[in-house]
């Protein structure tokens, strides 16, 4: 298939899938827009901009290019997306047969997109993609329960990339662990949760965030926050 055709299926696959849901589907009446679809999931109209994701050599990951590309007289252009143009990007996989919505905040200005198929085999957490986190449905369950607290940067299962409870206890961490996996406790840390870390067993430091995420913030402000998803798999606890 050349790349219209795959355009051409992968967004009829995302309109099954809306279907399958439940979520009414809105198309545009002229082609070549920024915007392929629109969701309306809840109490929201969101833009949806469709991506084929074909599977590298080892079938593990799949890559998704985000950057469009087109002739002029001056020659090929190319451009990547803003975060004024799209609010999310819904990517279906033909050789997988599997669709996955990602929020655009994840994909503006990047030329692509990695979604691991499996864990990274040095054991990374910090910096990749999880395929299994941003299921098409799972995604959008997410957002029709409580859209209003994605936007204001708090989510439901992963306790990784959202602002909990401030009145929670902080999460205990082995010093061992912490090293291992220093990444991804900066990524949770960095989200708003705190963290103790232990040395055989004693407290030894405590860590917050320079800037936390503020839980009593209004959903009615002037300016609400870049949409998020917060991946449907838990992360583990320490």
């Amino acid at each position: 298939m050349n790349s219209n055709v795959k355009g051409a299926v992968a967004e009829q696959a995302i309109v099954l899938a809306a279907m399958k849901l439940g979520i009414p589907v809105l198309r545009p009446v002229s082609e070549h827009g920024r915007t392929d679809l629109a969701l309306e999931i809840g109490p929201d109209l969101l833009r949806v901009q469709v991506k084929w994701g074909r599977l590298n050599a080892d079938r593990d990951v799949v890559i998704v290019v985000l950057r469009t590309s087109r002739y002029t007289p001056r020659g090929q252009v190319c451009r990547t997306y803003s975060e004024h143009e799209v609010d999310l990007f819904a990517v279906y996989c033909g050789e997988l047969d599997r669709s996955f919505l990602l929020a655009a905040t994840m994909c503006v200005s990047k030329q692509c997109i990695y979604l691991r198929l499996t864990p990274a085999r040095n054991n990374q957490q910090a910096c990749i993609n999880l395929a299994d986190e941003f299921t098409f449905d799972g995604a959008v369950a997410q957002l029709a329960r409580a859209s209003r607290w994605q936007r204001e940067g708090r989510g439901f299962e992963s306790p990784q990339l959202h602002c909990p409870d401030p009145a929670a206890a902080p999460v205990t961490v082995a010093a061992d662990s912490f090293r291992m996996g220093l990444g991804c406790w900066l990524d949770r840390v960095a989200a708003g949760e705190d963290a103790v870390v232990t040395r055989r067993g004693k407290p030894m430091i405590r860590l917050t965030a320079a800037a936390p995420v503020s839980a009593s913030a209004s959903p009615s402000s002037a300016a609400p926050p870049p949409l998020a998803l917060i991946p449907t798999a838990a992360v583990g606890s320490a």
